[in-house]
């Protein structure tokens, strides 16, 4: 038996390293156990290496619209290869700037497929076969997630694309079919049509990014459509034939049904919890379909186990499952200073293009409340900044309680969005009010004036700078 820990983290993704890290600094003997690769699936093949590809597609897209600056330049040549390969590289960079982490705070790491043992102890089972038993006083869970699969379309690498796929192939398809417009969709179509390939996305509810801001799905849709990407909503997948060279698919849709072709097919339709083979019979932790019952903090049924991040639901984001994963630490060493943020505030993105960003409730959430509500919107067409880099498409979008002034939700769609939701996210989260938002001083010129804006607009009181 190896010695004891204090604890134990099973996964080393977002959460789990960034758990492992915080409870070596409160001086708790620590473990990581991780079967693939540090970093989680979010640095390797997730948020990170898909961030590098869309980077690729938007220079691509501003050096062909180069010509409205006055710069006159040809048309570049893509190097397919070497775009995945860049996007590998930072992926295997950061990869190891984990490890360093982990060691220079001296986390023990562990290299295998961990799983519950019925005498309560963690069973770690490596690559070559051999087993390692440990002890721990707590042991954390943070094995994430993994892509669902549709029955009618298995992945095969080939034809039939996981995200994964999509992050590692080999040459340009002609074209793809994307079945599933949520964010890991509609990034990978953006990506995929910005260099040449044609494609289709296909989704089930009634819009893309279905369950985000009904204007901000409305507006990215007809921008994709602008760029020349299909979209069909309200489409069911019926069946399917995959052929050496490529995928045909057979959609319900509400006029009867239809039939679509392509070189390639990536199913985005969600994630599903990896809780399989972990031994949770052995545990007092309650599973409810596939996914760890836990609270913010990660308190579970069994005291002696903790479950952070993707395996415990949504919202499945990165950033979600570190905070998770300080509060679950903080609270196993007897600290009460780190409360994770109540799902409504935390805020999710979408890198695609346009980007658009969340955070708190839709309008149509905010109106089920019942409550008296004030909605604020401001088109990036009267931001000077915007209008200065050309980019001048898009818009902010706040909502509010208009008996307390709360910011009930705010929502943001066109050039870097996601870096300027966060001023959003520290007024919910210090709860700040309309007053105090309006008081505040935005340096101009810039696209964060539009936050401003746009809750000047929601009280009657509209610039336009």
């Amino acid at each position: 038996m190896e010695k004891l820990f204090d604890v134990l983290v099973i996964g080393g993704g977002p959460g789990g390293y960034v758990a492992a890290l915080r409870a070596a600094q409160l001086k708790l003997r620590t473990a990581l156990v991780e079967c693939e690769h540090l970093g989680g699936i979010c640095l390797n093949w997730g948020c990170i290496p898909t961030k590098s590809l869309l980077h690729t597609a938007d220079t691509l897209r501003r050096i062909r619209h180069a010509d409205s600056l006055g710069l006159r330049v040809t048309e570049p040549t893509i190097d397919f290869p070497r775009v995945m390969a860049r996007s590998r590289d930072v992926a295997q960079r950061l990869n190891r700037g984990v490890a360093q982490l982990l060691r220079k705070a001296g986390v023990t790491v562990l290299d295998g497929r961990a799983s519950f043992a019925a005498d309560r102890s963690v069973q770690v089972r490596a690559a070559d076969g051999s087993n390692r038993s440990l002890q721990a006083r707590h042991t954390i869970v943070a094995t994430g997630a993994h892509s669902r699969a549709l029955p009618a379309l298995p992945f095969d690498g080939e034809q039939v694309w996981s995200y994964r796929d999509a992050l590692a192939a080999g040459a340009l398809p002609k074209s793809l079919l994307v079945i599933g417009a949520g964010a890991i969709g509609m990034e990978f179509a953006s990506f995929y049509a910005t260099l040449g390939s044609t494609v289709t996305v296909v989704e089930a509810q009634a819009r893309v990014l279905p369950t985000g801001d009904a204007d901000v799905s409305d507006f990215v849709a007809k921008a994709f459509a602008r760029d020349g990407i299909g979209l069909r909503t309200g489409a069911r997948l019926e069946r399917a034939e995959v052929y050496a060279h490529g995928v045909q698919v057979t959609l319900q849709t509400g006029s009867g049904t239809e039939m679509l072709e392509a070189e390639r097919v990536l199913v985005a339709v969600g994630l599903a919890g990896n809780t399989d083979g972990l031994g949770l019979q052995h545990t007092q932790v309650q599973v409810e379909r596939g996914l760890i019952v836990a609270d913010a903090s990660g308190t579970t049924r069994d005291p002696s186990v903790h479950a952070i991040g993707d395996v415990t639901g949504a919202p499945m984001l990165a950033h979600r499952a570190s905070h998770q994963g300080l509060a679950c630490v903080e609270r196993i060493a007897g600290l009460h200073g780190h409360v994770p943020s109540p799902s409504p505030l935390i805020p999710s993105c979408v890198y695609s293009h346009p980007q658009s960003a969340s955070v708190g409730l839709t309008e149509e959430e905010a109106r089920a409340l019942d409550r008296p509500l004030r909605v604020g919107r401001f088109p990036l067409e009267a931001s000077g900044k915007a209008i200065a880099i050309g980019e001048a498409s898009g818009f902010v979008k706040t909502i509010f309680d208009a008996d307390t002034g709360a910011l009930l939700g705010a929502h943001i769609v066109g050039p870097d969005a996601p870096e300027l939701i966060h001023g959003f996210t520290l007024a919910g989260t210090l709860e700040a009010t309309e007053a105090d938002l309006m008081e505040t001083v935005f340096p101009h010129p810039t696209l964060s004036e539009a936050l401003h804006e746009s809750v000047l607009a929601a009280f009657g009181r509209p610039l336009h700078i």
